[in-house]
């Protein structure tokens, strides 16, 4: 069975700074390549994961964040959710909380 989920990027960060390949936030990434988390995005969060993975102070290569976005993109499932009238305390994760909400017939879960 395959999962619904919105990553938040703090989650790929983590991961992708680990070097703890049992920690929760590399397991979720692997289960994006295995298959058993389907990615959702939006082109918003797109551009937020690419934004900030390029950020200098995590010093992470080109090609894993390609690898990392690419992933997301053939594996995942791009959304175009509803706007909602949710008073949220961060609202920088609107778009992730709307995309999650708009697939949550499908179980979507928002993975922070």
């Amino acid at each position: 069975m395959a999962y619904y989920v919105v990553v938040d990027t703090n989650v790929l960060v983590s991961a992708l700074l680990s070097k703890n390949n049992n920690s929760s936030t590399v397991k979720i990434l692997d289960a994006v390549f295995d298959g058993k988390i389907i990615p959702l995005y939006h082109k918003d969060i797109l551009a937020e994961y690419d934004e900030v993975l390029h950020r200098k102070k995590f010093h992470l290569k080109e090609e894993t964040i390609q690898l990392v976005l690419c992933a997301i993109q053939q594996y995942g499932i791009e959304v175009f959710p509803a706007l909602t009238e949710e008073i949220l305390i961060d609202e920088d994760d609107r778009i992730f909380y709307e995309t999650a909400v708009e697939m949550r017939v499908n179980n979507a879960y928002l993975v922070t």
